[in-house]
C-alpha cells in the first residue's frame, strides 16, 4: 500500500487524474478497477473517481511493491534551452512573449523544441517543477498558434490553471489585444460579427450561419496607422473561436499580411518579397486583469504588454516612414 498526503499545489482535482500521474505507466483499465474494487482510499474511506481531492487528505492505494515499482517510472526531463522573454513572473503564474515559428505544444514534426518544454525546463532548473510529483504539470491556459508571436500565460499550480481557464472563456475580466497588420486602408474603428465553423478534417475556419453550425463569433478592431496599401490595427476579441482574428480580416477583404491559409497574394501588392518572407503579422500584444476573484485577485488592475520584436518594427518602419514603435 502506498500512502500520499496531498499537498495545496496538488489539491483540488480529479482522484483519478492524480493516480494517472502517479501510477503513470499503468493502464487506465488498471487504475479503474482499482477504484471498482474500493482498493482507493482518502482518509481511510473508500472514494469513487470523480472525488476531488484537498489540500492534507491522506490518499492510500492498495498495490503491491511489485506494481507500484512497475506502474511509477520515474521521468526524466531534458534540459533545453530556456531563452524565454518573461514579462512577469510570481508563485502562481508566467507571461511570456513568444516569438512567431515556435510552437507552443509538439506536433509531430517537432516535440522538443516547444515554448511549453522551454518553460518546463526553465522551471526544472529553478526547482519549481518536479517532474516525478504527481501533481500538476505548468502549462499555457490559451492558445497562440506557432506563427502568432506575443503574450500566452503559464500556470504554475492548478488552482490558478482552474481560475484563469474560467475567466478566459467569458472574456470579460481578462481582455487580451492583438495587433494585425492587414491588407488595404480600414475604417478608424469597426466590429466584425460573423460565425464561425471549423472543418476539423482541414484544419480551416469558415464564416457560416448559425444555422450551418456556426458559432458565434465577434471582433473588435481601431485602426493606429494606415496608407493605401496597409493598415497596423488593434484588435479585441469579444469571443475567443480558433483563427478568429485572420478569418475575420480576410472576410471583410483586409487579409492578414504573410497568412498563407487565409490571406491572398496579390501580384499587385507593391512589396511582393514582404508577403512572401513572412509569417502572418499578427501579435498578442496587451493582456489585462480585471476584476478576478479567488487566489489571483491581486492580479487586477494590472496591464502587460508584450514588445514587438525587431523584424516586425522593421516592417513597419519600412511600410510607414513615420512609424514610432514607441506610441504603440
Amino acid at each position: 500500500m502506498k500512502e500520499i498526503i496531498i499537498k495545496k499545489e496538488f489539491s483540488n482535482q480529479r482522484a483519478d487524474k492524480f493516480i494517472k500521474k502517479y501510477l503513470n505507466d499503468a493502464p487506465l483499465s488498471f487504475i479503474y478497477k482499482l477504484f471498482r474494487k474500493k482498493d482507493i482510499k482518502v482518509n481511510k474511506h473508500w472514494i469513487k473517481e470523480n472525488y476531488i481531492l484537498k489540500e492534507d487528505d491522506v490518499l492510500q492505494i492498495y498495490v503491491t511493491d511489485d506494481q507500484l515499482n512497475e506502474f511509477n517510472n520515474p521521468k526524466k526531463i531534458e534540459t533545453i534551452k530556456d531563452d524565454i522573454n518573461i514579462v512577469y513572473e510570481d508563485e502562481n503564474i508566467l507571461i511570456i512573449n513568444k516569438p512567431d515559428g515556435l510552437l507552443v505544444h509538439g506536433d509531430e514534426k517537432e516535440k522538443r523544441i516547444t515554448l511549453t518544454n522551454k518553460v518546463l525546463s526553465y522551471l526544472y532548473k529553478k526547482g519549481e517543477y518536479n517532474p516525478n510529483e504527481a501533481g500538476f504539470t505548468p502549462g499555457p491556459v490559451h492558445r497562440l498558434d506557432r506563427n502568432t508571436s506575443g503574450l500566452i500565460i503559464y500556470a504554475k499550480n492548478i488552482l490558478a490553471s482552474q481560475e484563469l481557464m474560467k475567466e478566459l472563456q467569458s472574456h470579460e475580466n481578462i481582455t487580451k489585444e492583438y495587433l494585425a497588420l492587414v491588407y488595404g486602408e480600414v475604417d478608424e474603428s469597426g466590429e466584425i460579427n460573423a460565425p464561425l465553423k471549423k472543418n476539423e478534417e482541414e484544419g480551416i475556419v469558415r464564416v457560416t450561419s448559425i444555422k450551418n453550425g456556426g458559432k458565434p463569433s465577434i471582433t473588435k478592431y481601431e485602426k493606429v496607422i494606415s496608407n493605401e496599401d496597409y493598415s497596423l490595427v488593434k484588435v479585441k476579441l469579444v469571443t475567443g473561436r480558433t483563427h478568429q482574428i485572420r478569418v475575420h480580416f480576410a472576410y471583410i477583404n483586409h487579409p492578414l499580411v504573410g497568412d498563407k491559409k487565409y490571406g491572398v497574394f496579390n501580384k499587385n501588392v507593391k512589396d511582393v518579397e514582404l508577403e512572401k518572407n513572412m509569417n502572418q503579422f499578427l501579435h498578442s500584444y496587451k493582456l489585462s486583469f480585471i476584476n478576478l476573484s479567488g487566489n489571483l485577485s491581486y492580479l487586477n488592475g494590472k496591464s502587460f504588454v508584450g514588445k514587438l520584436d525587431e523584424k516586425k518594427i522593421k516592417i513597419l518602419s519600412k511600410i510607414y516612414t513615420n512609424f514610432d514603435s514607441s506610441n504603440i
